[in-house]
């Protein structure tokens, strides 16, 4: 079984599904993150209730309001 930071690793340039609290959640590249799994994520969708709200060309998510990360 992998760490989660090593998965993550081999996920940098990779689209990823990162599910948020509050039926939030975001799907864009990795571009990078750190040990409290604060992602930067680059040319992101912004989704609310499955539905795409915005486009966002570059963007930062707090490691703590993450639910899951889908590489």
């Amino acid at each position: 079984m992998q760490k989660p930071l090593a998965v993550l690793n081999k996920a940098i340039n990779q689209q990823v599904i990162v599910e948020l609290k509050g039926k939030r959640g975001y799907r864009g590249t990795l571009d990078g993150y750190d040990p409290h799994m604060n992602l930067v994520l680059k040319n992101a969708e912004e989704i609310h209730e499955d539905k795409v709200v915005k486009k966002i060309e570059s963007t930062i998510v707090r490691g703590d309001n993450v639910i899951y990360i889908s590489p």
